[in-house]
């Protein structure tokens, strides 16, 4: 009687095979990024709103609050962050913003932002290219600001944005220049300083 062990030899190699490549596969995979590997990184639970409209894609948008128990006092400014991503095959361009109810007025960086087709945009920091002016009422981490974006082609979209604090993964985050105010003095000098 012959017996034939073809089959069994070559499916015995297979499976040793593909039990080989099971283990190396994620030593494989992690090798390129080495020490600066995304999954080295803190990452937050919430990473911010995110939001398509159009063929614009919003994502990571976030208000940077005080640091951790803090809270921004209305009237000062805060800074947003956000990434834009144009997957249109147009130019387009964020004109303007604004923070109805929590905020006077929204700066863009250079008055407008322009948008490349199939071009992120990332408006990120750590310093901010987009600043809520003369905030309304006072920001606490945890809480949202409505945001509405208004693009050149397509259209305008309010999103509820997360305000974070200025800790943890956003530490580095900067809030805006402050704008010191300086008084002037008209008084006349006083007796005692002449000589």
């Amino acid at each position: 009687m012959i017996r034939a062990s073809f089959g069994k030899t070559a499916a015995r190699r297979l499976l040793i095979g593909a039990g080989a490549l099971a283990l190396l596969t994620p030593a494989i995979a992690g090798c390129e990024a080495g020490d600066n590997a995304p999954t080295l990184e803190f990452h937050a639970a919430a990473a911010g709103t995110q939001a398509d409209v159009n063929g614009i894609k919003i994502s990571d948008a976030f208000v940077l609050g005080a640091p951790s128990g803090g809270t921004l006092p209305a009237g000062q400014s805060a800074s947003l962050f956000l990434s834009l991503y144009n997957g249109g095959s147009s130019n387009d361009k964020l004109v303007s913003a604004t923070a109805t109810g929590s905020a006077d007025s929204v700066t863009l960086d250079g008055g407008s932002v322009t948008l490349p087709p199939y071009t992120a945009v990332d408006l990120t920091g750590p310093s901010p290219s987009v600043v809520l002016e003369s905030l309304s009422k006072p920001l606490t981490a945890g809480g949202y600001v409505p945001v509405t974006l208004d693009f050149e082609h397509a259209g305008t979209v309010t999103l509820q944005v997360p305000v974070e604090p200025q800790s943890y993964y956003w530490a580095t985050y900067s809030p805006p220049a402050s704008t010191s105010i300086t008084s002037t003095s008209t008084a006349s000098p006083s007796p005692s300083a002449s000589s």
